[in-house]
């Protein structure tokens, strides 16, 4: 079968290619994965020894477990694809079509947990009294359910003949078939790059709206100034504050990995559409390949920016601003303490020989 613009649908063996970084991208996939869980569960014991944990890390529990099993679900078959030199059509019709709904429902699904997260974080900020009221566990464990059926709806819905799964150069991967000529088909590839438009549009909102509540929230504290109750309020305040910067700076980095890593596929399919060209599809490929990079990248941004490494970062800085003080206050009070001592002469002077005065 012909080779059309990297598009190789019923091709039986694999082009030229190397499995080097197939096999790179699963190695960090699965370390990272289980390092960001395993660092998760010590959170999740720290806290329940405290009684509480947050609903957003049981999200990005949820945003780990899911990298994991799409990293799990899909690089194997390309590992395989590669030492048996058999594409995935040649090794079966059906697994082509189940790599296709599994790049299309993780894909999806990691785009909707991390809004989920962003809209967690903007609700908790922006409305804490609703939060405190109505945002509980178990509306997360809801929202995630949702999401999960959401996705499987929609990844189901090239089986029954709205959209179609396609294999694709080297015969290592099968997605979306991006330019066909038939409507239905046409229909579902636009509405696919539409509703992950539309999920990283609010991300990004609901991301710029907290870092404005949180620039806010600082300026109030800068003026609460005064009493010691106001002291501890702010202290308190001070405390939930970092946390919550915590968090955000860990949601901004992940949001800023999947704008990289999904917004050139969105690009394509809207460029290929609108000039109803298929110069665009061999870029196709490698688009590909950065939108399963995200659940590699996921894991290891919350390594580097996990709390407790944000917060060794914050007392390591700390303690070094601490030293230096020290070490400026230490040089200027030599003169004071001097002239301390010469004062204190001076009273004992006078207590000893008042007839001096």
């Amino acid at each position: 079968m012909a080779v059309e613009n990297g598009i190789c649908p019923l091709i039986n063996h694999t082009m030229s290619g190397s499995p080097t970084m197939s096999g790179l991208m699963f190695s960090g996939g699965v370390v990272g994965n289980l390092v960001a869980l395993l660092l998760l569960e010590v959170h999740r014991r720290r806290e329940q020894v405290r009684q509480r944990q947050s609903l957003f890390h049981i999200l990005v529990t949820v945003l780990v477990v899911t990298d994991l099993l799409g990293t799990i679900s899909l690089s194997p078959l390309v590992l395989a694809s590669y030492a048996t030199k058999v594409s995935l059509v040649g090794m079966n019709k059906h697994v082509c079509t189940y790599f296709g709904f599994s790049m299309t429902f993780f894909s999806l699904s990691t785009l909707a947990i991390l809004f989920t997260m962003a809209l967690e974080r903007w609700i908790s900020i922006g409305n804490p009294y609703f939060y405190e009221r109505h945002v509980t566990k178990r509306c997360g464990y809801i929202s995630v359910a949702f999401i999960f059926i959401v996705c499987i709806c929609f990844s189901v819905l090239p089986l029954m003949n709205f959209g179609e799964f396609v294999q694709y150069c080297p015969g290592t991967w099968c997605f979306i078939h991006m330019q066909h000529e038939m409507i239905q088909h046409i229909v579902y590839v636009n509405l696919y790059a539409t509703l992950m438009l539309v999920i990283i549009s609010s991300v990004v909102l609901c991301n710029v709206s907290v870092i404005c509540h949180l620039v806010l929230m600082y300026r109030r504290r800068k003026l609460n100034q005064g009493s010691t109750v106001r002291r501890n309020r702010r202290y308190k305040r001070s405390l939930s504050m970092s946390e919550e910067v915590e968090h955000m700076i860990l949601l901004v980095f992940m949001t800023v990995a999947f704008l990289i890593c999904s917004v050139p596929l969105v690009i394509h399919v809207y460029i290929n559409t609108a000039s109803k060209s298929a110069s665009g599809s061999k870029n196709y490929l490698g688009a590909l390949r950065l939108l399963s990079m995200n659940s590699i990248i996921d894991p290891w941004v919350y390594i580097i920016l996990s709390p407790s490494v944000l917060r060794f970062l914050r007392r390591t800085l700390c303690k070094q601003g601490q030293r230096s003080r020290h070490g400026v206050d230490e040089d200027v009070g030599t003169p004071s303490r001097l002239s301390n001592y010469s004062t204190s002469v001076e009273l004992n002077k006078v207590q000893i020989m008042p007839w001096v005065n």
